[in-house]
């Protein structure tokens, strides 16, 4: 069983009883035992889960240095989006909560403030209320709500960005909730311009310096039911091949299969899946002239470098987690069943998720084009 279905599997298992047993029969966040956020010379923030929420959450973690500039911010995270918080410059300290040994260390410190970011699972808040913070904030989804002193609703229709927003509100002020401190600037990220794209750098180079630039392209997906498939991603990249683009595969070793099919349909592909850290694919991605992708952590990670995305929605819902702004173009046949994912959870589909394999190579190749000529 690997961290993700392990992880869940406690949460499911003991999540409950321990939110029982910390609240002690009395709700955390009630008047009695709510507290005035002060001045933190410490802060913990928790974001389990994947890149795509931990891409989310900068602007509010860039927020809260800008509230407090003299104050440590900690991230406690899972192996899978550490790497966000690495290289985004939001963070003095990054604590594994995947990991015994990390998470021990998290604990030992005192913080005068902790902001669990999970939106359903219980384990977070059970940490967060171990940690002994007087002010601890998060979303109030169910039993999570008792351990925390300041909670926020969570609404399927907000975007992510604004959900974490709402999250740091009781710390925040007012004044910082402005259109500018949302998730509509380029390059939230910062690089080492020394360090290489890629582990053999010659991969890419060449493609960068072809006619009409690099575009990338991402065949992968967490969830089964948001794959497109290699052979059609293939037919998108032999298009962009044949307009003078030259081509890179994006994923990890999951994605090999697909990124095999790709290859096979234009050999003259950059077949990188699997070769590149979450940095280095970042900064790859700032080089492209496009990323086509399902629903997906690259996405984000790409309209947060400023590289436009045609990207494929079906189970996933649109207000909450598509890139917004005109260079992104979403792609979604909206069908009666989708989107389907609720709570964190999306259901085994069972009309062969028509709402992706309805979707064409000649609209996505519209709109790729579309996106390269503006």
């Amino acid at each position: 069983m690997d961290r993700l279905r392990f992880l869940k599997s406690l949460d499911a298992a003991l999540g409950k009883g321990l939110v029982k047993l910390l609240a002690g029969g009395a709700r955390a966040g009630s008047k009695a035992g709510r507290r005035e956020p002060r001045e933190p010379a410490r802060l913990l923030v928790i974001r389990p889960g994947g890149i795509g929420d931990a891409v989310l959450l900068i602007p509010a973690l860039r927020a809260l240095k800008k509230i407090y500039p003299g104050a440590r911010l900690d991230l406690l995270c899972e192996k899978r989006n550490a790497g966000v918080f690495d290289f985004c410059g939001a963070a003095d300290a990054v604590y594994l909560y995947d990991s015994p040994g990390g998470l021990v260390r998290c604990l030992s410190n005192s913080y005068d403030a902790v902001v669990d970011t999970e939106q359903w699972h219980r384990l977070s808040a059970v940490v967060a209320r171990l940690t002994g913070a007087p002010v601890r904030a998060g979303f109030a989804t169910n039993e999570r709500a008792a351990l925390f002193t300041h909670t926020a609703g969570y609404d399927h229709d907000d975007y992510e960005v604004e959900s974490f927003f709402n999250l740091i509100r009781p710390l925040a002020r007012q004044s910082l909730f402005t259109p500018e401190n949302h998730f509509t600037t380029e390059s939230i990220f910062r690089f080492n311009p020394d360090a290489p794209f890629v582990e053999t750098e010659a991969d890419a180079g060449g493609l960068i310096d072809a006619g009409g630039g690099l575009a990338a392209v991402f065949p992968g997906a967490s969830v089964r039911e948001r794959r497109w498939g290699g052979r059609k991603f293939g037919a998108v990249a032999a298009a962009l091949d044949g307009r003078g683009y030259g081509v890179a595969i994006l994923g990890s070793r999951a994605d090999s299969t697909d990124a095999a099919e790709i290859m096979r349909i234009v050999p003259r592909a950059a077949d990188l899946t699997g070769r590149t850290t979450l940095a280095q694919c970042a900064r790859l991605l700032k080089s492209c002239r496009l990323l086509v992708t399902a629903d997906s952590g690259l996405m984000h990670v790409a309209a947060a470098v400023g590289t436009p995305t045609v990207s494929l929605f079906g189970s996933g819902i649109l207000k909450k987690w598509a890139p917004r702004g005109t260079r992104h173009r979403v792609i979604s046949r909206r069908l009666p069943c989708s989107p389907c994912t609720r709570f964190g959870y999306t259901p085994q589909c069972t009309v062969g998720v028509k709402c992706l394999s309805e979707i064409t190579v000649e609209e996505v190749v519209e709109s790729a084009v579309s996106l390269l000529s503006t």
